[in-house]
C-alpha cells in the first residue's frame, strides 16, 4: 500500500507546495498555519474553499436583485504624441514606469527651430533699433515744423508791411506745409517700426512655443503601457511615442440585456471580481449606462447571448482603492462584474467587498 500512496502524496505535496508558492508571490506572506503537517492541509482546505466560492458566483443563478456578467478590466489610455518633426534626442521613461503629471516623458532635438530662434530674436533687436531711430526723425521733424512755422508767421508780417513779396511768402508756406508733411510720414514710420516689432515677438513666441512643445509632458500620472519610439529615431508630427493609462480611471465593461440594464441607477453600488485573484471583493459604482442597444462583443459569452441585443455598462473602480493600490493594477485581467437592479437589494456575503 505505501508502495501505491506514495506517489499519490507525492503529487499532493508538490500540488499544494506550488500553489503555496504562488500565494508567496501574489500576497507576499504565508497562510497562517506554517506548523509541520498543517501547511499543506491548510493550503488544500483553502484551495476548496475558493474553488467552491468561484463555482457559486459563477452559477446560472443569482440571488434575487443581483445581476452578473463577465468583463475585463480597462482603464482610459492618452497617447503622449510628438506635435513637430524632429529627433528623439532621449526618452527617459519605458514601459512599466510610473508616471506623474507634468514629468518628462521625452525630448526632440531640432537645430533648425533653435536657428529660427536666434533669427528672430535678430530680427526683434533690428526693428527696436529702427524704432529707435524713428523716433529720433521725429523729433527733428516736429522741430522743422516748429521752425517753418514761425518763419512763415514772420513772412506773413513782413508781406502785410510790403516788406517781402508775395513769391518769398509763397516759398516760406510750402516750406512750413512740406516739414508738416515729413512729420506725418516719420510718425507712419514710427507706426511701422512698431509693427516689425510685434510681428518679430510674435515669431519669436512662435519658435518658443515649438521648442517647448519639443519637450513631451506626461499630461496626468499613469503607468507607461507602450514605449512606441526610442532614443534617436526621427518621429513624424503626430506620431505617438508613449501611451499612459490613467489609473485613476479604471473601469470594467459589462453588458446586459434590458430588462435588467433598465433598472439600473447609475452612481449606485456595483462589485468587482477578478479571475487571478477571486478571493478579493473589489468595490466599484455604476458610471455609464449605454442609452442605444447593441450585440454582445463575441468574448462574453454563448452564441445565444450574442444573438441577444445588449446594453453596455461601465463599472467605475473605487477612486480611493486605487489611490491606494493602483501598483496593482493590470488592464485586460479578466473576471465578473455585480450590480443591482435594486439599490434596496442587499449584497449577499459572498459579494461583501473584501480587499487585500
Amino acid at each position: 500500500m505505501s508502495s501505491h500512496g506514495a506517489p499519490w502524496r507525492s503529487h499532493r505535496i508538490g500540488r499544494a507546495a506550488a500553489l503555496l508558492a504562488v500565494g508567496v508571490l501574489v500576497f507576499g506572506t504565508l497562510p497562517d498555519r506554517v506548523e509541520s503537517g498543517g501547511v499543506f492541509a491548510s493550503t488544500a482546505h483553502a484551495e476548496s474553499k475558493l474553488q467552491a466560492l468561484i463555482e457559486r458566483l459563477r452559477g446560472a443563478a443569482m440571488p434575487e436583485g443581483i445581476a452578473k456578467s463577465n468583463g475585463r478590466i480597462e482603464a482610459t489610455q492618452v497617447d503622449v504624441s510628438a506635435k513637430y518633426d524632429g529627433r528623439l534626442e532621449s526618452v527617459t521613461v519605458k514601459e512599466g514606469d510610473e508616471v506623474t503629471a507634468g514629468q518628462e516623458i521625452a525630448r526632440i532635438s531640432s537645430p533648425e527651430y533653435e536657428a529660427e530662434l536666434r533669427g528672430a530674436r535678430a530680427q526683434v533687436l533690428k526693428a527696436k533699433q529702427a524704432l529707435a531711430e524713428t523716433n529720433a526723425l521725429i523729433a527733428q521733424r516736429k522741430s522743422d515744423v516748429t521752425l517753418a512755422h514761425a518763419d512763415l508767421e514772420r513772412g506773413r508780417k513782413l508781406f502785410e508791411k510790403e516788406y517781402f513779396t508775395q513769391q518769398r511768402l509763397d516759398e516760406r508756406i510750402a516750406k512750413s506745409e512740406a516739414a508738416e508733411a515729413q512729420l506725418l510720414a516719420a510718425d507712419a514710420q514710427h507706426e511701422a517700426a512698431e509693427y516689425a516689432i510685434a510681428t518679430a515677438e510674435a515669431e519669436v513666441e512662435r519658435i518658443e512655443a515649438i521648442l517647448v512643445d519639443l519637450v513631451l509632458i506626461a499630461p496626468q500620472s499613469g503607468r507607461v503601457q507602450y514605449q512606441i519610439a526610442h532614443t534617436g529615431e526621427v518621429v513624424k508630427a503626430g506620431s505617438r511615442v508613449v501611451t499612459i493609462l490613467d489609473l485613476s480611471d479604471v473601469y470594467m465593461t459589462i453588458y446586459l440585456p434590458a430588462s435588467e440594464a433598465g433598472r439600473l441607477v447609475l452612481g449606485d453600488e456595483a462589485r468587482i471580481i477578478l479571475d487571478p485573484i477571486p478571493e478579493y471583493v473589489i468595490p466599484a459604482t455604476i458610471g455609464f449606462v449605454a442609452t442605444e442597444a447593441q450585440f454582445t462583443p463575441k468574448s462574453v459569452e454563448t452564441d445565444e447571448e450574442r444573438a441577444k441585443l445588449m446594453f453596455r455598462i461601465k463599472l467605475q473602480l473605487d477612486p480611493q482603492v486605487l489611490d491606494k493600490y493602483h501598483r496593482r493594477v493590470k488592464t485586460g485581467v479578466r473576471g465578473m462584474g455585480f450590480v443591482r437592479t435594486g439599490s434596496a437589494v442587499s449584497w449577499p456575503s459572498d459579494l461583501a467587498v473584501k480587499l487585500p
